[in-house]
């Protein structure tokens, strides 16, 4: 008797333990990496606002629309921006290229582009970026 008893206990011990695995999923799920950056405006807006010296009256601002790039092995959305800013000492510098690249629907990096990555653009204008504050509410 004391061996079927035994026997039960392991069994129905062995029968909760993969009910309690199979209720539980992997918690982490791998996100769509190529979701369409539908705020991409705002999201580059606000890391230029933090990350130029001067982010006021900045000058022939322009943007793309989010296209999908092939970007080493895969494929991402990015956007191109060109604009002249204001170094610190609030002179132009010129205007230069940057590129915006998204991962499932975020922007991930902005960094310098080169001729190869932005150079046949598709530019139009930016005006959110002409009218950028730093601050207080500009007018």
């Amino acid at each position: 008797m004391r061996g079927k008893v035994g026997r039960l206990i392991v069994t129905v011990a062995f029968g909760l333990t993969l009910a309690a695995c199979a209720g539980f999923s992997d918690p982490y799920k791998e996100p769509e990496p190529n979701i369409y950056p539908k705020d991409y405006k705002e999201e580059i807006l606000n890391t230029l606002a933090s990350d130029l010296a001067d982010p006021t009256n900045v000058r022939d601002a322009y943007i793309t629309d989010p296209a999908l790039t092939p970007v080493n092995k895969d494929q991402r959305y990015t956007v191109c921006v060109r604009a002249n800013v204001r170094g610190a000492n609030h002179s132009y510098l010129g205007s230069k290229d940057r590129i915006a690249y998204f991962f499932a629907g975020h922007l991930n990096q902005l960094i310098a582009a080169t001729p190869e990555q932005c150079g046949n653009a598709a530019y139009k204008p930016f005006p959110e970026l002409e009218k950028l504050c730093y601050g207080k509410k500009c007018e």
